[in-house]
């Protein structure tokens, strides 16, 4: 027996279809692990599939928010946008390292904390966070950009952006990859020039400092809030690697491809933010008050940037959602399944993204803010898990209809029902301790994680195995 067919035998629901390294081909199957004889590429291909995503207008105004909308100081806000972005992008870095091993989607690989059926909290959320939430937020900013560019109505806009990052998805994993590739040294070159022109250009002095510790938090959760959204489609884009890669390499460019791009962007987006526009700009078209004091043939092609970072990031967002779709469980007997759901997730952020076109400013800021609420209490059980189960063969849990825990849904939820009424701090809704004591800042995700990890924990190693732990797992042999 060959090691391909070894390892099939482990695991249950095996990837159909003859795909290999076509690029001008759909990919077959849905959420199933990838054939040993299926893999291919390398290590360094994450940098830029993880470089041009972030190389998009949401990037930068997750660095304008803190001066914008937390009272910070420059130097406070570029040392929460680098602590921030710096935990996310280790988180990212980690993740991605098990694709390869186990050859199976992000959220394949939560159903060994979760369960199959448990699953289906974390899933569902990215499934619609991602497939239609991100989707609607970046399509909004390509939008916005090619309409002040063209000249054009913003929905014929919004129709052209948004059918280009479908068809990429469209056809899946291999087309992504080469055209986040691509699209890398043009988004590259031009928001460096941009980025260095805004900071020269800026007055680190000129906005405040009132928004303290609280701003500060505020700050570092929206800059990890937005590295870590990432996070649930890690190994979505490691997982065709092959076996024996050297995952080292793989954590490094993966984690890095976030790292650099979200720091200089979101540098650069605090930097502008110190810079005068007329008022309202950055709630009424947040795109061209970025724009307004650069020169305005570069501004041009910032605006051309801007439009493509959106398909690059969506590109991501529509595939990964329809990956979280299949996580769940659904079966849907179409070769083709993955990405027929792409395309339905592609049509339901259009029509969500139609919806906020009108006063983008003040929606980014919600998204932004919320994205980490979730991942923080996932991410809490998903290491713990990973900890308690150190040298075991998880293989067998992937797919296995017996393995039924609860401890990792009643963790999440738990931990997700005790910080957001109680730590958030959004515009619309404040919760119980953040309304009293406004310097605290928004401390969801913080709390989140770590009630997680320790009701995690507790639920792990005292309920009975088939609920705390579920199937008993091996020691792993190689």
């Amino acid at each position: 027996m060959t090691s391909t067919e070894a390892q099939a035998a482990h695991i249950p629901e095996v990837r159909e279809g003859d795909y290999g390294t076509k690029v001008a081909a759909v990919e077959p199957g849905g959420a199933e692990f990838i054939p040993l004889d299926e893999r291919h590429g390398r290590p360094l291909n994450l940098f830029w599939t993880w470089t041009s995503p972030n190389f998009e207008f949401a990037t930068v105004f997750v660095g304008a928010l803190p001066l914008l909308f937390f009272g910070e100081s420059f130097t406070q806000a570029a040392l929460a946008i680098i602590l921030g972005t710096g935990l996310g992008s280790l988180a990212m870095a980690a993740l991605s390292a098990r694709g390869p091993e186990h050859g199976v989607p992000q959220m394949i690989l939560s159903r060994v904390s979760f369960g199959r059926f448990g699953n289906i909290l974390p899933a569902g959320i990215n499934a619609l966070v991602a497939g239609v939430g991100w989707f609607a937020v970046n399509s909004v900013s390509g939008t916005l950009a090619l309409s002040a560019l063209t000249g054009w109505a913003e929905v014929p806009c919004l129709l052209l952006i948004t059918v280009a990052q479908i068809a990429i998805a469209f056809f899946g994993h291999n087309l992504v990859h080469v055209f986040e590739r691509l699209a890398f040294p043009l988004l590259a070159l031009v928001f460096t020039a941009v980025s260095v022109i805004l900071l020269a250009e800026s007055h680190p002095s000129a906005a405040g400092g009132g928004g303290g510790m609280g701003g500060f938090l505020l700050t570092l959760g929206a800059t990890f809030g937005y590295a870590a959204g990432w996070n649930p489609y890690a190994a979505d884009y490691t997982r065709y690697l092959k076996r024996d890669v050297n995952k080292r390499a793989v954590g490094l460019w993966a984690g890095l491809g976030v790292f650099v791009s979200c720091v200089l962007l979101e540098l650069a987006g605090t930097a502008a933010a110190t810079l005068t526009v007329p008022n309202g700009l950055w709630d009424a078209d947040p795109t061209q008050a970025f724009i307004t004091h650069i020169t305005p043939w570069l501004g041009d092609v910032t605006l051309v940037c801007i439009a493509i970072g959106a398909v690059c990031a969506n590109a991501l967002n529509v595939y990964s959602g329809a990956m979280s779709f299949m996580a769940l469980g659904i079966k849907i007997p179409l070769t083709a399944r993955r990405a027929l759901v792409a395309l339905v997730f592609g049509v339901a952020g259009f029509f969500l993204a139609w919806s906020g076109l009108s006063d983008a400013g003040t929606k980014y800021n919600n998204f932004l803010l919320v994205i980490a609420y979730w991942i923080g209490p996932w991410l809490g059980v998903y290491f713990t898990d990973q900890l308690l189960r150190r040298g075991q063969d998880v293989d067998g849990l992937l797919f296995s209809k017996s393995h039924k825990p609860v401890a990792g849904v009643l963790a999440m939820a738990a931990a997700m029902a005790v910080s957001i009424p109680l730590f958030s701090a959004q515009t619309d809704f404040a919760g119980y301790l953040a309304k009293r004591h406004p310097s605290l800042g928004d401390l969801t995700f913080e709390v989140g994680f770590v009630l997680a990890a320790l009701f995690y924990w507790l639920l792990f190693s005292y309920l009975p195995r088939s609920l705390g732990r579920g199937d008993a797992t091996q020691s792993s042999v190689g």
